[in-house]
């Protein structure tokens, strides 16, 4: 489990034939549990400032492509301060920024996602973007939007994102379950 609080930014090294390797300084043991981009992936390899995971197929379909600077926070630790809100790390699709708009010394950014992340959607409740915890600051019919403090845009890939972009989204594991049993 994971907070959606970045602790670095990586560099993809390669991400080909079911194995992807980050650059990054982040202390991690081998079977470590990573979030790399809001995506929950294993170490399996911790050679001198290089992690590597290994990507299974359902992984690859579900997720954007790995290239360029990722996010990444380690699992959580029993003791450790609950900063964001509870991100799982099991990607719900892949959404698309439609604009981002200073907004302050912020910005808001808008991002189209697909209808079954959207029915999860309510103002002033969590989303995970890229793995990163985010309070949703408006809906319309297409996506929502997220506000974004200058701290976040500094420490973490969001403040790279341009139209265009694809983006992971995680929605709020607990609105899945409130959907699943009222259901019934």
């Amino acid at each position: 489990m994971f907070t959606g609080i970045v602790t670095e930014r990586g560099r993809v090294g390669s991400a080909s034939n079911g194995r992807l390797s980050v650059e990054a300084a982040l202390e991690a043991g081998i079977g470590d549990s990573i979030a790399v981009d809001g995506v929950c992936l294993t170490v399996v390899a911790n050679d001198a400032g290089r992690l590597d995971f290994d990507l299974h197929p359902e992984t690859v379909r579900r997720v954007k492509p790995f290239r360029g600077e990722v996010n990444l926070e380690p699992a959580l630790r029993a003791g450790d301060p609950l900063g964001g809100h509870y991100v799982q790390g099991h990607v719900d699709g892949v959404g698309r920024v439609r604009r981002t708009e200073p907004e302050g010394d912020g910005s808001r950014v808008w991002i189209d996602a697909p209808a079954e992340i959207r029915r999860y959607c309510v103002e002033k409740g969590s989303i995970a973007v890229e793995g990163v915890s985010l309070t949703i600051a408006g809906l319309d019919e297409a996506g929502f939007a997220v506000a974004l403090v200058p701290h976040t845009l500094s420490v973490t890939t969001l403040g790279a994102l341009a139209p265009g972009d694809e983006v992971n989204l995680e929605v709020d594991v607990l609105a899945k379950y409130v959907e699943r049993l009222t259901a019934r």
